[in-house]
Order: C-alpha cells, then sequence, then structure tokens
C-alpha cells in the first residue's frame, strides 16, 4: 500500500537546526523521515520526528546492499531510499542536513506539472531562467556556463510528466567549488518560474532538493565508486537519460529550501569537482548512444546498460557492478503501488 511521502537525509553530524526542522515538519505532515548514519555519527543520536539508523542497525537488517556499500561513504544514502521504498512512499523527498525547509518544501507533490519547455539539444545552464546573476549548477561544463539559451517569455508552456524534480537551495545553492573561490553567496532565485527539459537537453540536477515518484524510484541510486562531489551529478545523467525512453520531462522549480552549508574545503571540493569538468561532456555523449528500452519494466536493465557504459569509459570502478547488483535485486522487492 502506497503510504505518504518520506523524507531522506544521510548525516554525520548531531541533530542541527535543519534536521529539526525536517522533523517537526514529518511529524505535522504524517511523514516517514529516515536519517542514515555513518561511523562517524553521533553514537547518542536522538531526534523525536525522525528514525535515525546507524551502521550496525544498517548491517543487521539483512540487506545484502548495506552490507557491500563502502562504509564513510555518501552512497550510504542509498539505504535510506530503499527504507523508505519498501515503506511504501509515494514520493521520497531528497535531502541534507544542512538544507532548512520553507512553507513551500511541504507543499503536495503533484507528478504532472505546467512548465515552460527548454528543448535546446544540448547542454543547458537552467540558473539563468531563475537569476540573472552569472551562476551555474555543480556539474554543469564549464564550456556551457554562457552557452546561448531562449529568452523564457518564447518557451511553450504545457503540462508535463515530472517524476523527477528539482527544487532549487536559496542561499548557497548547490555551484561548483569555482563559483565559490571567485564569486558572491548567498544568492537568491526567482519564485515565479517552472522549467521542464525536453529529451536530448541536458542539465545537472543533484541530492539538495528533489522529489522522486515510486516509478524512478530505481534510479535514485548513488554510485560509489567514482568521484563524491560526482555521485550524484552523474546519477542525474543517468536518470535523464532512461527518462526520455518513458516520455519523462525532468522539471525545475522554485527554491523551497535555504542552504547553510556545512563546512567544507574548497581545494578539496575543487579537486573532487575535476572528474566531472573533464568527463560530463564524454559522460552525456556516452549515455545518449547507448540503445535503452522503453516501459517502467526496462527502468532496472536500462540503469545496469548505463553502469556498465561508465564502468566502460573508465570514470565508474569496476566495483560498482556487483554493489548496483544488490540495489537492483532490493528494488524488485519494493511493494506495488
Amino acid at each position: 500500500m502506497v503510504k505518504p511521502n518520506a523524507i531522506v537525509v544521510t548525516s554525520i553530524n548531531p541533530p542541527n537546526r535543519a534536521l529539526r526542522m525536517l522533523a517537526r515538519g514529518a511529524q505535522t505532515h504524517g511523514m516517514r523521515f529516515f536519517v542514515i548514519g555513518d561511523t562517524k555519527s553521533p553514537a547518542d543520536f536522538q531526534l523525536e520526528g525522525c528514525e535515525f539508523v546507524g551502521v550496525e542497525q544498517q548491517i543487521a537488517s539483512g540487506s545484502q546492499y548495506a552490507a557491500m556499500c563502502p562504509l564513510r561513504h555518501y552512497a550510504r544514502k542509498n539505504i535510506g531510499y530503499l527504507l523508505a521504498a519498501r515503506a511504501g512512499a509515494a514520493v521520497i523527498l531528497d535531502t541534507d542536513d544542512d538544507n532548512l525547509p520553507r512553507h513551500g518544501f511541504w507543499s503536495p507533490r503533484l507528478r504532472r506539472s505546467t512548465a515552460a519547455l527548454c528543448s535546446a539539444s544540448g547542454w543547458i545552464n537552467i540558473y539563468r531562467y531563475f537569476s540573472e546573476v552569472l551562476l551555474w549548477p555543480r556539474g554543469l561544463p564549464l564550456e556551457a556556463i554562457k552557452s546561448p539559451l531562449a529568452e523564457f517569455e518564447t518557451l511553450s508552456v504545457a503540462s508535463f510528466d515530472c517524476p523527477i524534480q528539482q527544487g532549487l537551495a536559496d542561499g548557497d545553492p548547490d555551484v561548483d567549488a569555482i563559483y565559490r573561490l571567485l564569486l558572491p553567496l548567498p544568492q537568491r532565485f526567482r519564485q515565479d518560474r517552472r522549467v521542464a527539459l525536453a529529451p536530448q537537453t541536458w542539465c545537472p540536477f543533484n541530492s539538495q532538493n528533489t522529489a522522486w515518484f515510486r516509478d524512478a524510484f530505481p534510479l535514485l541510486y548513488l554510485p560509489a565508486y567514482c568521484s563524491f562531489r560526482m555521485t550524484d551529478i552523474w546519477r542525474s545523467f543517468v536518470a535523464q537519460r532512461i527518462g526520455w525512453e518513458n516520455g519523462w520531462s525532468l522539471l525545475f522549480h522554485e527554491a523551497t529550501v535555504w542552504q547553510e552549508r556545512n563546512e567544507h574545503n574548497l581545494m578539496l571540493d575543487f579537486a573532487d569537482e575535476v572528474p566531472g569538468y573533464l568527463h560530463n561532456t564524454r559522460i552525456a555523449d556516452t549515455l545518449q548512444s547507448l540503445t535503452l528500452q522503453p516501459g517502467i519494466s526496462s527502468v532496472g536493465s536500462n540503469l545496469r546498460t548505463c553502469y556498465e557504459a561508465l564502468v566502460s569509459l573508465g570514470v565508474i570502478g569496476a566495483n560498482e557492478l556487483p554493489l548496483l547488483d544488490a540495489w537492483l535485486g532490493e528494488c524488485a522487492e519494493f511493494p506495488t503501488t
């Protein structure tokens, strides 16, 4: 039986302002809230309104994926997605422990959304539709930051099937280390636009503020054997490519969180983002060249085809495939709608 939305976060921090706000909101709106711990998480983590799942509990659950996934890695968030899906969530709200939810975060999520359609072929800088400031999302090839973009007023508006919906984040949005080293923050995005991407249109999306509907749950998979700062970005490329086979549009909408970013070493972030600067265009070209199958029943096999290609490309380690197989095995056990 499908139940209300679930929130998934991974954290090594004690309960902070963002986690407390998420927990209170989850209680108010009748949502499950899973916080996935790692080896650095507080052993005494306690927060009313959330279900904290430490490493020992993850492994004791009997999940093959949990036993295989590397420790001290953001990909352990996948365990939370599996728990939320098994609990029957209709929508998984994917966010982080430094994003403060606004009122709009708790609004009902509708899979069909009215939006302006961007049908440009190739890469686009989606942030240019939401801000006049020079700003770009993490993972966008640097050469695409200033690429020509159709005026928003010229885009056609219609209703689209959007089982993956990326909400923006005000404050310290998801920009790369180059931006943070050179350009000003905080920033705010305009609130009056929604943009859907057509097939063949590429733009990275992240794990800060994203809603995933059940048909897209298998595509939540975060790869573990790759650059840490690229795991959610490369996931987004795979998800977009597979979505095209099903007539899905990727939706970008107004900011519904404010990010107060956890402390980061920007030079380490930069080093971890270099594989993206070097390879993101090759990855997109490789994924676009694949022959995939339409239909919800083919999502899992398409997922493996995509990751086999990325392993062959040399951007993801071969150890990813057994881990992916464990994920797909557990996805097959999700309750039906």
